[in-house]
């Protein structure tokens, strides 16, 4: 069937698939050097707890036949093997069918991994690399020219990140049809980069400027993903551009870079020509069959971003092969996190010393400038501000993280920047306290070097400490 590929297409379905491998491998590495804090045996959320209440069928994973934290490290350091494989060109030298189940591999890991996630991989960014991962496996090797069903598919994909995102803000608040949602965003975004206190700073009409074009971007752009050559190319250029404008504002974890990927599959980039085998009969049925299903999945997503009772990053199927996709409906005004402290003393007072505890993405000390850290995940840190805007969001995993910080546990210690209290000796005590936060002026940051002013708010959480006996003799 000449209709079935695009030679064209080549170089461009090379560029997305080396861009995939990395962010699988980014994502497996950040589930490896944090889930045993999070997920494992002593974990705050602990795995094995998840699976005995949920049954496989609304959570399909590897590990509800067994669960170890050896196993779920074997599970990650594993796709991230597979992924730097990919990432360096083996599905290249294998033929059609092992190619396309060794991008099967690490799809199969991480929707194993997310789906026991639970509260620390709710993130819509999970499920769009699954979907994305998923839709990956039948783009084929150099033995066939790249399928247009697949290429347009992923273009389905990206369209329905941005337009859902686009409609979820023009029906949420009421800023962004003002166009003034940007006069807070840079400031109160879940995880500020280096440049954000920059980005916030920048002229009001700039602000309405950017708002404007994100909506252009986000409503009409999609539309010229299925628009003929250039007008496409044009199309995802310009998606590239917007999310690399997000990457230098903010740490958005991989979300702009999986972006990124699928914009990717509406470039037509010169290869040259290329002469390929016939495509095989049973590679052009299995494409086939899996782009049916997945249109027929689409339905509910559809129907969903249709609605005026629209919902973000929803998962309607346990295996993520289509989901509804969505950020930032609404924009925080006021930027509240919580600040957790420690003392050793005995009977803590007001006066006591209480020693404050450093995130490593988290704003905390008012004077450490924030990291660029993304495409890492902080996953811990995402949780923090989620808590701040709610303790209904805390939930069980924030009793857990001050148990704890209260054993001076190394895993949990791990995914801070830096705790005050020397291994072998854990605090007595903890307590968290509500600060309201703000990005200081041009003149506050040339006489003091702080980044944030933050001003007392509430008590979060009263001073607290370990049931039983002494934790120190």
């Amino acid at each position: 069937m000449d209709w079935f590929t695009a030679p064209e297409y080549w170089l461009t379905r090379l560029v997305l698939q080396r861009a995939l491998a990395g962010v699988y491998l980014v994502a497996f590495l950040t589930a490896a050097l944090q889930f045993r804090a999070l997920l494992g045996e002593r974990g705050m959320l602990p795995v094995p707890r998840f699976v005995e209440r949920v049954p496989f069928t609304r959570a399909p994973s590897l590990f509800h036949l067994r669960y170890s934290d050896r196993l779920f490290a074997g599970c990650a350091w594993t796709g991230c093997a597979v992924s730097a494989a990919l990432l360096a060109g083996l599905d290249g030298l294998l033929p059609l069918g092992a190619a396309m189940c060794l991008w099967l591999v690490p799809w199969a890991l991480y929707l194993s991994i997310v789906n026991v996630g639970q509260t620390w991989y709710g993130f819509g960014w999970e499920s769009l690399l699954l979907e994305t991962g998923f839709l990956a496996v039948f783009l084929g090797n150099d033995e066939v020219a790249p399928p247009v069903l697949v290429l347009f598919l992923m273009r389905w994909i990206l369209f329905r990140v941005e337009f859902g995102a686009g409609l979820i803000k023009m029906r949420g608040d009421a800023c962004w049809r003002k166009l003034t949602c940007l006069y807070h965003h840079h400031e109160t975004q879940p995880m500020p980069g280096p440049l954000s206190w920059f980005f916030h700073h920048l002229p009001k009409p700039l602000h309405r400027v950017e708002a404007a074009a994100n909506h252009f971007t986000q409503l009409v752009v999609p539309f010229l993903l299925f628009a003929p050559q250039p007008l496409a190319t044009a199309a995802g250029c310009l998606m590239i551009v917007t999310q690399l404008w997000l990457v230098l504002s903010g740490n958005f974890a991989w979300l702009n870079w999986i972006t990124v990927v699928l914009a990717v599959s509406a470039l037509e980039l010169p290869a040259g020509r290329r002469s390929v085998p016939d495509t095989p009969l049973w590679y052009e049925s299995v494409v086939l069959a899996a782009a049916a299903l997945l249109l027929f999945l689409s339905y509910r997503p559809v129907v969903n971003m249709l609605s005026r009772r629209q919902v973000m990053n929803r998962s309607f199927d346990p295996l993520h092969l289509v989901n509804t996709y969505g950020a930032f409906g609404s924009v925080s005004r006021i930027r509240h996190e919580v600040v957790i402290e420690g003392t050793l003393d005995d009977v803590p007072r007001e006066d006591s010393d209480w020693r404050e505890y450093e995130f490593r993405g988290k704003p905390g000390d008012p004077r450490h400038w924030p990291r660029q850290f993304a495409p890492y995940h902080l996953r811990l840190d995402w949780m923090m501000w989620f808590a701040a805007l709610s303790p209904a969001y805390a939930g069980a995993w924030f009793t857990a993280l001050v148990e704890r910080l209260l054993e001076n546990d190394r895993d949990t210690l791990r995914l801070l920047r830096r705790s005050p209290f020397p291994p072998d000796e854990p605090p007595r005590h903890i307590r968290a306290r509500l600060f309201r936060y703000r990005c200081t002026t041009w003149r506050e940051l040339r006489e003091t070097g702080a980044h944030w002013h933050r001003t007392y708010v509430r008590e979060y959480l009263p001073p607290t400490r370990l049931a039983g006996p002494a934790q120190r003799p």
